[in-house]
Formats: structure tokens, sequence, C-alpha cells
């Protein structure tokens, strides 16, 4: 049976994808807690109303996975919490430049492949920004937030490797994965010229494109365990403390 994921979602007026993380059993019959970890798109738009939302939430800490450009173009204030900027810039965007500068109008195939190639490289360049927000939840003592642009690829590949590193099974990470699909309204002030097939592909999730990077960490680190000791760089107590955080009877 999927896991009925409806609950965890925030009503907000200015962010469709707030969600809680917490929730999901783990294969060792124990569940992720929620109203611990939350994960989002960006909060440019939330109103007063949002901010005392989040203010009765104690959402106290805010991770911000954003670029520095995207950063730049819509910032945010959120009463009561900290703000820290944990940048993974985006790369989709300048690849489709890239093509339309020598010519060439992207596909809907090359948008999935580019997407694909994405995750890897989430994989295998972005261990230490993970490592150091996993690191953050860890022992932050209150209730938080991270979250991109989107909330969709950044924070997803974040919240899959928070899910997966607590003992939640594959499975189950991808149907909250997928989540976004229902979700997540897009911001119209950020204004991208590509075909309308391939902005359905880039504002949207796929499940090949989790695959792709769980496929990556596999083949090049032997899973899960192996990667966090090495690219993300958490020791064995940096887990127990999540474990210990987050995990409940």
């Amino acid at each position: 049976m999927k896991p009925d994921r409806s609950n965890t979602v925030v009503a907000l007026d200015g962010a469709s994808n707030f969600r809680d993380v917490g929730g999901l059993a783990t294969s060792h019959g124990r569940h992720v807690l929620r109203a611990q970890v939350y994960r989002s798109d960006h909060l440019a738009r939330l109103n007063a109303a949002d901010h005392e939302r989040l203010l009765a939430l104690r959402v106290t800490r805010c991770v911000d996975l954003r670029g520095h450009l995207e950063r730049e173009a819509t910032p945010y204030n959120l009463p009561g919490a900290e703000q820290e900027h944990l940048a993974i810039e985006p790369t989709v965007l300048v690849r489709l430049r890239e093509l339309r500068a020598r010519g060439q109008q992207p596909s809907r195939v090359e948008a999935v492949q580019i997407m694909r190639d994405t995750y890897r490289a989430f994989v295998l360049q972005q261990g230490p920004v993970f490592g150091r927000l996993l690191t953050r939840i860890g022992t932050h003592d209150q209730a938080m937030v991270f979250h991109c642009t989107a909330g969709k690829d950044r924070t997803g590949m974040a919240a899959a490797l928070l899910l997966e590193l607590l003992g939640v099974h594959r499975d189950d990470v991808m149907e909250d994965y997928l989540l976004t699909n229902q979700l997540y309204q897009r911001d119209h002030r950020l204004v991208e010229e590509a075909p309308a097939e391939v902005l359905d592909v880039l504002w949207k999730v796929q499940a090949d494109f989790l695959h792709a990077a769980w496929r990556c960490m596999d083949d090049e680190f032997g899973g899960l365990p192996t990667y966090l000791r090495g690219p993300v760089g958490l020791g064995s107590a940096e887990i127990q403390r999540l474990h210990e955080k987050l995990l409940g009877n």
C-alpha cells in the first residue's frame, strides 16, 4: 500500500510545496517524527498569515539551497527564523541556454537526459553540501525547513538522502518525491524560453530522475552508507544524532 502523504502538506498562500518530511515508516519498525523538518519551494511569496503559520510551527531555521542569482532575484525574510545559504547552483537552465546559443532547440528527450545528468551530478559533486545540510538538521533543536526554487530537485534529492538514511524504503521515498507533481504550482515570475514540452519536464519530477541518482550512488560508491561516509562526510556520530532526533516508535 502506498503511503498517504496528503496530511504532510502545510497550507500556505505563498508556497505550494511546503510539507513535513516526517510520518513515513522505516524498515526497522519505527517512524520518522513529524513537525521537525520541512521541505519547500522558495519562500519569497509568503504573506503575513503564512509567517504566522510558520511561527506556530516553531520553524526557526531556513536552509536555502538556491544559487546566488536565484537568491538575489527572490529574497525573503522569515520572522523568527535564521537563514543559512548552502548554494547548489542551477545547471539545467545553463545547459538549455547553451543549446539555444548553438542554434539548437532542446527537445523533450534532451530535457529528460539533462535532468538525469543533473541528478547524477548531485551525487558526484554536491555531497559536501548535502552533508552540511544533514549536519544542520541533526544539530538544530527546533523545527527547520530546507528549500530551493521549486522544492523538487535539489530539495527532493536532499529529502531522499535524509529519509533513506533514517531507514525509509526507497519505494516510499519515491512516492514522497513524486508528490511534488500534485502540489507544486510554478512561480510564473521565473520565466524561461523553451517549448512547452520541455518546460513540462523541467517543472515536474520523474521517477527516472531520482533513479539516476540512486544508480550513480550504487555504481560509484556501493550504496548509501559508503556515500554518506565518503563525499557527504557524515560519521557515525552525526548519523546517530539524526536517528535520535528524528525517529520515534
